[in-house]
C-alpha cells in the first residue's frame, strides 16, 4: 500500500510541478452528464512499463504549457489510451513539452471518459469536453497571448479520434470550438472493417446502433468546413490498423481540404515522441513542426 501510494503521490507531483496553471472546463458542480457517483474516485498511476495513466476522470480540466517565446499559436492535446485511460505522460505532458520548445503554447486536456457508472448519455462526455476547451482556449487567447486564428487540436489513438471528432462535429459548440488545424497520431478514425474495436465499445457500448456507429465513423463525417489535417501512422500498427489515417485522408482529400499523411514502416502503435524506436519515424516531429511552418500556423499572417 506504501509504494501504490508514493507512486501515486510522485505522478500527481509530476503533473502539476510541469503545467504552469490548470483551467477547469466547467463550473462547479455543472459538469453535464453528471450522475453524482461518489463511489468511484478519479485515479492517476505510473505503471511498470512507465506509462503515466488517468482514469476514472471526475473533475476535466486542462494542463497549461506556456513556452518561454510564445509565437501565438496553440494546440489541445487529446492523449490516447481506448477510451478506458489517458497516457497522459508521453501522450501528454512530453508533447507539450515539445511544442512548448518551438514557441507553441500546450495545452494538455484531461476529458471524462465514457462509463455508464458516471455519466449520463456516456459516449457525450469526451466530445463536450473537447468543444468546451476549444471555447475556453479562445475565451482566454488574451490572457496567453494567443493568435485565435492559430488554436489546433492534437490527438493520439483513441485521443486521436476525439480530435477527428471536434474536427467533424465542432458545429455542436459553435464556431468558438473549431480547431484551426488538426494534427492526428495513429488514430481511431472508423467503426467499419479496420476498426479499434475496443475503442468504440468503451465509447458507444456493446450494442450500439448503426447509426451510432455511422456518426463516430469520422471519415464519414467529413465536410468542407473540417480543418486542414496532419496524420502520422505506422504500417505495423497491430493496434489501429493504417487504413483508419488512409480513410481519413481520402475524406479530407474529396472536399480539398489541405492533408498530409506521414506513413512510416516501423514504429507500432503509441510511440509518442518516437525517441526510442528505430528508423524513420523518429523524424516525424520534425516533419510535423515543417508542416505547421508551411501551412503559416507558427508565425502571424
Amino acid at each position: 500500500m506504501r509504494f501504490s501510494f508514493t507512486v501515486l503521490f510522485l505522478s500527481v507531483f509530476y503533473l502539476a510541478t510541469m503545467a504552469q496553471t490548470t483551467i477547469s472546463l466547467w463550473p462547479e458542480g455543472q459538469i453535464p452528464n453528471d450522475l453524482k457517483n461518489t463511489a468511484v474516485q478519479e485515479k492517476i498511476e505510473t505503471g511498470k512499463d512507465g506509462i503515466l495513466r488517468i482514469s476514472d476522470v471526475k473533475e476535466p480540466n486542462m494542463a497549461v504549457y506556456v513556452p518561454a517565446k510564445p509565437n501565438g499559436a496553440s494546440v489541445l492535446i487529446c492523449p490516447g489510451g481506448g477510451y478506458w485511460i489517458e497516457a497522459a505522460g508521453h501522450e501528454g505532458t512530453d508533447i507539450a513539452k515539445w511544442f512548448n520548445s518551438f514557441g507553441v503554447t500546450a495545452f494538455v486536456l484531461k476529458y471524462r471518459l465514457p462509463d455508464v457508472k458516471l455519466w449520463s448519455n456516456f459516449h457525450e462526455v469526451p466530445l463536450q469536453d473537447a468543444l468546451q476547451a476549444m471555447t475556453l482556449i479562445r475565451a482566454n487567447a488574451k490572457k496567453y497571448n494567443l493568435d485565435p486564428a492559430r488554436v489546433g487540436v492534437m490527438g493520439f489513438s483513441a485521443g486521436g479520434h476525439l480530435a477527428a471528432t471536434l474536427s467533424t462535429r465542432w458545429s455542436v459548440g459553435g464556431a468558438e470550438a473549431k480547431p484551426n488545424f488538426s494534427i492526428l497520431m495513429y488514430p481511431v478514425i472508423t467503426a467499419g472493417e479496420s476498426k479499434h474495436a475496443g475503442s468504440f465499445e468503451r465509447l458507444l457500448g456493446k450494442t450500439p446502433t448503426p447509426e451510432m456507429l455511422e456518426l463516430y465513423s469520422n471519415e464519414k463525417q467529413v465536410t468542407a468546413q473540417t480543418p486542414p489535417t496532419l496524420l502520422v501512422h505506422a504500417t505495423d500498427d497491430k493496434a489501429v490498423p493504417v487504413e483508419n489515417s488512409i480513410l481519413y485522408y481520402s475524406a479530407l482529400k474529396k472536399f480539398n481540404i489541405p492533408a498530409s499523411l506521414l506513413v512510416y514502416e516501423n514504429g507500432g502503435h503509441g510511440f509518442g515522441l518516437a525517441k526510442d524506436k528505430k528508423g524513420s519515424v523518429q523524424n516525424w516531429p520534425g516533419h510535423c513542426q515543417q508542416w505547421l511552418n508551411s501551412m503559416g500556423y507558427l508565425k502571424s499572417k
